[in-house]
C-alpha cells in the first residue's frame, strides 16, 4: 500500500452503529413514570401518612394509582439500560482507540458532580448521584463474563430481598404509635410547606436537610439498583436487542412479571396511600419493592411485544427521540416542576392535589417527546448529552 492510500486508509472515519431504537424508546418510556413518580414529590407533601385523609376523589385515585403501578418500578428499568448502556460504552471506547477507564469514570464523576447539584437546586430525590457511586460497581464487574454476572445479580437480589422482609417482619411488630403521631406528621408537612413556599435559599436549604434521607434510600434501594445494572449489562453482553427475542419469551416474561408485580403494586397502594393503617406501610412499601423488578420486566417485555406491531412501532418512533436525550429531559422535568410549585416560581407546592400534579405532569411529558422529535431531527445529542 502506498504512503497517499496509508493515509486515505487512516483518515477514514470511524463507523457508528445505528442507534438501537428499542434501547431509546424504553429510556424514553421509562421517563413517563420517573416524572409521575417524582411529580407528587415535588408537588407537595403527599407522601407524608397524615395528608391521606384529605384526599377523596380523583386525587385518591390518582395518587393511588402512581404509588400501585409507577414508585419503584421505573427507576428499575432505567437502571437495567443504565447497564445495557454501559456495554454499548465499551464498544465505542474500543472503536475509537480510547481507554474506555478513563472516559468511564471521567462520566461516572461528572454524573455525580450534576446529581448533587441537581439534589440542592431542584430536586433532593435526585437518582444521578446514586448511579454515580453505584456505577463503581458495574465499573469494577466490567471483565466478568455474562453468566458469572447473572449469578451475581440473582443472589444480590435474594439477599436484599431476604434482609427486607426481616425489616418489614420487624416492622409489623412494632406498635403503631412508635411511627408517629398525627401532629408530629402534620408539623412535619407544615415545615416542608413553609420551606418549599420560600426562596432559593429555603429550598436549597430544604433539600440539604432531606440528603440524609436521599443517602438512606439509596442504601435501601440500592441493591436492587446494582441488580438491574448486572442484568442489563448482561443483556448487553449477549446482544440482547442486537437480534429479534424471541415473542414466546416476551409473552412469558410479560405474563408472569404482572402476576408478580401488580398484587405486590396493589399492596404497595394499600399501605403508602389507604386504607390501610399506618402500621402496614412500611410492610407493604418493602413488599412493594421486592416486586417491583417483576413489574418492570412485564412492563418492558409488553412494550417489546407492541413495537413490532404497526401502532407500536410509531409509538416506539415518538419515544425514542426523547430516549436519545434522556438526561436532558430528567433535568429538564425537575427545573419546570421547580418553577412550578417552589417558592421561587408560581409557589403551588401544596396547593394543588394529586391528580392536578399528575395530568400537568402528563401534559408536560408530551411537551418533552414533540420536542425530542423536533430536536433529533437536527442534532445528534441533547444539550446535556453533547456536553
Amino acid at each position: 500500500m502506498s504512503r497517499e492510500a496509508g493515509g486515505r486508509a487512516a483518515a477514514r472515519p470511524i463507523s457508528v452503529p445505528p442507534r438501537i431504537l428499542e434501547v431509546d424508546a424504553l429510556r424514553g418510556f421509562a421517563l413517563a413514570g420517573i416524572l409521575l413518580a417524582n411529580v407528587l414529590v415535588m408537588a407537595g407533601p403527599f407522601a407524608l401518612a397524615g395528608g391521606r385523609p384529605e384526599e377523596t376523589g380523583a386525587d385518591l385515585i390518582a395518587h393511588w394509582l402512581v404509588a400501585a403501578l409507577v414508585e419503584t418500578k421505573f427507576y428499575l428499568l432505567f437502571s437495567f439500560l443504565f447497564g445495557y448502556s454501559f456495554t454499548l460504552q465499551t464498544s465505542s471506547a474500543e472503536r475509537a482507540g480510547a481507554s474506555f477507564e478513563r472516559r468511564m469514570l471521567r462520566r461516572l464523576l461528572a454524573l455525580f458532580v450534576l446529581g448533587v447539584a441537581h439534589a440542592l437546586l431542584l430536586y433532593a430525590g435526585d437518582i444521578l448521584a446514586t448511579y454515580a457511586v453505584l456505577g463503581l460497581v458495574l465499573f469494577a464487574a466490567r471483565r466478568a463474563s455474562p453468566e458469572r454476572a447473572w449469578r451475581a445479580a440473582l443472589w444480590l437480589y435474594g439477599v436484599v430481598s431476604v434482609l427486607l422482609l426481616l425489616v418489614a417482619a420487624l416492622a409489623a411488630a412494632v406498635p403503631a404509635g412508635e411511627f408517629g403521631t398525627a401532629a408530629e406528621v402534620r408539623a412535619e408537612a407544615a415545615a416542608l410547606t413553609e420551606a418549599y413556599r420560600g426562596g432559593v435559599a429555603e429550598v436549597v436549604a430544604a433539600n440539604a436537610r432531606a440528603l440524609p434521607d436521599l443517602l438512606l434510600g439509596a442504601l435501601v434501594g440500592g441493591g436492587h439498583v446494582v441488580t438491574a445494572f448486572l442484568v442489563g449489562f448482561v443483556a448487553g453482553r449477549r446482544r440482547l436487542f442486537s437480534g429479534e427475542v424471541p415473542a414466546r419469551r416476551l409473552r412469558r416474561n410479560c405474563a408472569i412479571g404482572a402476576v408478580v408485580g401488580v398484587p405486590g403494586g396493589v399492596l404497595m397502594a394499600l399501605g403508602t396511600v389507604g386504607p390501610l393503617s399506618d402500621r402496614w406501610e412500611v410492610p407493604a412499601s418493602v413488599l412493594g419493592m421486592v416486586t417491583a423488578p417483576a413489574l418492570s420486566v412485564a412492563y418492558a417485555s409488553g412494550l417489546l411485544l407492541w413495537f413490532r406491531t404497526a401502532r407500536g412501532a410509531r409509538v416506539a418512533s415518538w419515544l425514542a427521540p426523547a430516549g436519545r436525550m434522556a438526561l436532558t429531559n430528567y433535568l429538564t422535568q425537575s427545573l419546570v416542576m421547580a418553577l412550578v410549585f417552589y417558592g421561587y416560581g408560581l409557589d403551588l407546592y401544596g396547593r394543588t392535589g394529586s391528580a392536578a400534579a399528575v395530568c400537568g405532569a402528563l401534559v408536560l411529558y408530551l411537551t418533552q417527546l414533540y420536542v425530542s422529535v423536533r430536536l433529533m431531527r437536527r442534532f445528534r445529542y441533547g444539550p446535556v448529552e453533547w456536553v
